[in-house]
């Protein structure tokens, strides 16, 4: 199906996402902080992207900033998934360029959704 970007530097969470991924047909791609998720997402040209926001260093509202605005990888769809639930944190992911918000834990059908809707047709 498509190719997803997970990053996220709780290896757990990296896990439980690509379960659920790999369970619809997806592959995979993860990287385990928001530099290193620029770098794939340059290199690999994902079809979407699978953010969380608490990281050291980048952190995910920085790298959505990045891949969103850069021209070689702002077509590609970026979903952030974090327990940052505050409308505030919604309202600033969309502002860097996110197309959706998830909040962990994570549903698997509201995350499916989530990815259905802004993947290639």
């Amino acid at each position: 199906m498509a190719r997803i970007l997970i990053v996220d530097d709780s290896p757990t969470q990296a896990l439980s996402l690509t379960k659920i991924l790999k369970k619809h047909g997806h592959e995979i791609l993860t990287a385990k902080n928001g530099a290193e998720g620029i770098e794939v997402a340059k290199a690999e040209l994902p079809d979407l992207v699978l953010m969380d926001v608490v990281m050291p260093g980048v952190n995910g509202f920085q790298a959505t900033r990045q891949i969103t605005k850069n021209p070689s990888t702002s077509h590609i769809p970026v979903i952030i998934v974090t327990t940052k639930d505050q409308e505030t944190d919604r309202i600033w992911g969309a502002r860097q360029g996110a197309k959706s918000y998830v909040v962990k834990p994570v549903e698997e059908a509201t995350l499916i959704e989530a990815i259905t809707q802004y993947l290639p047709k």
